[in-house]
């Protein structure tokens, strides 16, 4: 893979486990950075498979321009608007007064962030989930 790419993919990591930690918070959960951070999730690993196929692409939020500018290389991964069309709106919809996400709203963004997440991941032939640290199981005798 190719520098470039992984870091691409490090920075959609980084807004996933975001997404995820602010979801599960129970006291003032912040449903509408769920929602921006899982739209930029899918939005990194757009361009993370884009930068992979070494195919330029503008300084861009908009996850449909985005498919439409992998479509050459992966047609594919059209089977992924579905998902992308309502994760799109997330990029500025809730950034702004007048509208907060629900929780509802917050754990479909993150449902439909995750279901991209494992297909680009897959096409980037990464594991679908990361080696996490956190997630290791303590040595018998330590806590």
């Amino acid at each position: 893979m190719k520098p470039l790419t992984r870091e691409w993919v490090q920075k959609a990591e980084g807004d996933f486990v975001t997404a995820q930690r602010e979801l599960r918070v129970r006291k003032a959960p912040n449903y509408d950075a769920v929602c921006f951070h899982a739209q930029q999730c899918a939005e990194k690993y757009l361009k993370a498979r884009l930068q992979e196929a070494e195919r330029p692409f503008p300084k861009i939020h908009n996850l449909l321009e985005l498919l439409k500018l992998l479509s050459p290389i992966e047609p594919m991964l059209e089977m992924l608007r579905p998902s992308l069309t309502p994760l799109n709106r997330y990029a500025v919809e809730f950034r702004y007064p007048g509208d907060f996400a629900t929780k509802d709203e917050a754990r479909e963004a993150f449902r439909l962030c995750g279901h991209v997440r494992s297909i680009l991941r897959e096409r980037l032939v990464l594991p679908v989930e990361p080696q996490d640290a956190s997630r290791r199981r303590p040595r018998p005798g330590r806590r």
